[in-house]
């Protein structure tokens, strides 16, 4: 009988054995999987870019001033100084149909801003027409096909915009363009340069009335220019001269131009070789005759806007062309070796080059929509095609992490700003304040439940009586099963309003509930043993009213604390003494609320270690003489500290973790503050928020998975540190 009950029960060890064994193999498994999948989808926001050259065609004609495409770039369109406009195979150069635009030779061809179809073409003697180039696919039976269209604006007249007659030719071919042109809906504002150097302005409040309501004005500039560019919302005009001199203007009322910064974009002794604006006109590309290539952004200074040089790239040859991207802060420079490079300014890199075997400066360098082709024009006719793999370039470590000084802003910055209204927006992508954030959550949430969870294990594990563990422990751990929703509701939407409107009563409570308690503790501690022995385990139930009074004076007395305190008004005294701002939901709303959702973890682990030391420990050391402090300190502490450290661990992953209550009761702002009184915002809660509204395959998208990687790998080493140290501990007090 006895051997048959032993071989039935190495048969049950076995199959838990390999139960177990295949369970822990499964979350191994699982955790890989799951690693993997996180850095499958990542990955390629770091391949490189690349520049394929698709073969050069002969255009069947020449003098080309403008060139584009449709978004899938099935056709290819130029616009010819006779005035026409051709559309094209862009694989072959064969002509599709080709129309006429203007009745008389054109002398420059400019894309209005901050359209990405229409265009000013400007004749001879200064007359600007406006056409706007659409495509459409239609469908006989189940053949697609492409239409092109070209719609003339402003009922199809040229606009004459007088006293630009008798410009030379070849000063409105040049790469430093004398008109610029600005639409925005009904508003459409001209500035050019006359023969004799200044800047005309012109205004229209209705273009969509046949251009009616005119307003005009004039600059003087205090030097020569050579070109000029409408800044952002047409409000902003530079001026730039071939010695590298740039001069901004405030042209918001015609009448009052005000000139705010004048500079040299390039060093003293060098020539400007190209000046061109990035998407948005936020940034000016300014090259030398060195090679040297630097970002100047529109930056707010003392007195009014300035241009400030933010990044510089180095291409150690003169710099023939450069060519913005129509929707991103992307760019691709021609040097004079006939080398072809991209770059992009918020990432600060230089992607990828590419020799292109073009002798000649190029008449016309164009992008198509997407930025997935290049497309060089050399003055005798050849199309030269480039394919572009670069799918991610506003992606850098440098600018996942460093500070990066961003269009519109007075100095470098960390900053996640994903998304925005604008289409002229420069995403910010910086992961420092999403792991600040989630730091800043962690440490608040772990400062307020660590004393609380531990100290009440301890209690409960060492000193309350049996009867009311058995009530107390399950209570706490079903606590741990509450949704941290509810937690993240009560506290965005009753918690926080509750603390901005008594912020001296609940800071109050921090110092206020301690010392009732301690206070009633040596009340109690003084009173005769024959009245406390029979409560011996109870005083945490006795002491229940005491903590409810005590917070319920504190609250009582909140208008009397804030006149003592803090002069009548909490908020106004931390802002003006500290510098602390106040947000209503804030690192102290949140670490109130996590912690609530940590201490059941924390405690319910803690206990159990701390009830689980050996009884002949505590007996033996009370034994020898010891009393009960001494032996929870010198013995029951020391032997449960592997257990307890475990529980600190856990209530850590927890909170770097949480999603809903920091969700819910932060605001959600970026910012790296260590401001109690201010919101955070984590990757978890960034996760939650921005993935359902992210474009799948974006930049965006891969960057949140690479969030939730950093994420988890934090808790990998975070766990991983914690067992190495739980292992010293045990085997350290493991033998106590």
């Amino acid at each position: 009988m006895i051997a048959g009950l032993s071989w039935r029960r190495r048969i049950v060890d076995r199959v838990t054995a390999r139960v177990v064994g295949l369970g822990g193999g499964a979350i191994i498994g699982a955790i890989m999987l799951i690693f993997l999948y996180l850095l499958w989808v990542a990955a390629p926001i770091f391949r490189p870019a690349d520049l394929v050259e698709l073969g050069a065609a002969s255009l069947p004609s020449e003098g080309i001033l403008a060139a584009g495409s449709n978004d899938s770039v099935e056709s290819l369109y130029t616009i010819g100084a006779d005035g026409s406009i051709s559309f094209l195979d862009p694989d072959t150069g064969v002509l599709q149909r080709s129309e006429q635009l203007t009745q008389y030779p054109l002398a420059a061809v400019r894309l209005v801003f901050p359209t990405s179809d229409t265009y000013a073409l400007v004749g001879e003697d200064g007359a600007a027409t406006f056409v706007r180039i659409w495509f459409r696919r239609r469908f006989d039976g189940d053949v697609g096909y492409l239409e092109s269209h070209v719609d003339h604006l402003f009922g199809g007249e040229p606009l004459a915009l007088g006293g630009m007659s008798g410009q030379p030719v070849n000063e409105f071919r040049a790469m430093r363009p004398r008109f610029d042109f600005y639409l925005d809906e009904s508003v459409l504002r001209i500035a050019a340069l006359d023969p004799a150097g200044d800047i005309r302005l012109w205004h229209f409040e209705h273009a969509d009335d046949a251009l009616a309501f005119l307003r005009s004005g004039e600059i003087r500039p205090r030097r020569g220019a050579d070109r000029i560019d409408l800044g952002p919302r047409g409000r902003w005009l530079f001026a730039g001269d071939t010695d590298g001199t740039v001069t901004l203007y405030d042209i918001a009322v015609l009448d009052t131009v005000v000139e705010t910064w004048s500079g040299r974009l390039v060093p003293d002794g060098a020539d400007l070789s190209v000046m061109e604006p990035l998407l948005g006109r936020y940034s000016l590309m300014a090259a030398d005759m060195n090679g040297h290539l630097t970002q100047w952004i529109l930056s707010p200074g003392p007195g009014g806007m300035t241009l400030a040089p933010a990044r510089s790239f180095d291409f150690g040859v003169p710099v023939r062309a450069v060519v913005a991207e129509p929707r991103r802060k992307g760019m691709m420079v021609l040097d004079e070796q006939g080398a072809m490079h991209l770059a992009h300014t918020t990432s600060g890199r230089q992607l990828a080059s590419i020799s292109t075997g073009v002798p000649a400066a190029p008449s016309v360098g164009a992008f198509s929509p997407r930025s997935d082709r290049i497309f060089l024009v050399t003055p005798d006719g050849d199309l030269h095609r480039y394919a572009v793999t670069n799918h991610h370039p506003e992606i850098s470590w440098s600018a996942l992490w460093q500070k990066v000084w961003y269009e519109g802003y007075p100095e470098p910055v960390h900053s996640w700003q994903s998304s925005s209204a604008d289409n002229d927006f420069e995403p910010k992508f910086s992961f420092s304040p999403l792991l600040f954030g989630t730091l800043k959550a962690a440490f608040y949430a772990m400062l307020f439940a660590t004393p609380i969870a531990v100290m009440g294990a301890v209690y409960t594990g060492y000193f309350m009586a049996p009867s009311m563990r058995r009530w107390v422990k399950p209570g706490i751990e079903i606590m741990a099963a509450m949704p941290t929703v509810i937690l993240g509701f009560l506290a965005g939407l009753w918690f926080a309003p509750l603390v901005e409107q008594n912020l001296a009563a609940v800071l109050s409570l921090f110092i206020a509930v301690p010392v009732c308690m301690l206070l009633f503790a040596w009340i109690w501690h003084l009173l005769p043993v024959r009245i406390t022995r029979p409560f011996d385990g109870w005083f945490a139930a006795i002491s229940i009213p005491v903590l409810f009074l005590s917070a319920w004076g504190a609250f009582a007395l909140d208008a009397q604390f804030e006149r003592l305190l803090f002069d009548g008004d909490a908020q106004a005294w931390f802002l003006q003494t500290l510098g602390l701002d106040y947000d209503q939901r804030n690192a102290l709303v949140v670490g109130i609320a996590m912690g609530m959702a940590v201490i059941p973890v924390i405690f319910a682990i803690s206990e159990d270690a701390i009830h689980g030391v050996p009884r002949h420990l505590t007996t033996g050391s009370l034994a020898l003489g010891a009393t009960h402090w001494q032996t929870l300190t010198h013995v029951v502490i020391l032997t449960a500290s592997p257990g307890i450290f475990s529980a600190l661990m856990i209530g850590l992953g927890r909170a770097v973790g949480e999603t809903m209550i920091v969700l819910m009761a932060t605001g959600n702002t970026p910012l790296m503050d260590l401001n109690i009184f201010q919101g955070m915002r984590t990757f978890a809660a960034n996760i939650a928020v921005e993935l359902p509204e992210s474009e799948v395959g974006s930049s965006h998208y891969r960057l949140l998975f690479l969030a939730a990687l950093v994420l988890f790998l934090i808790t990998f080493c975070v766990n991983t540190c914690a067992e190495l140290v739980r292992q010293r501990l045990r085997a350290r007090y493991g033998n106590l």
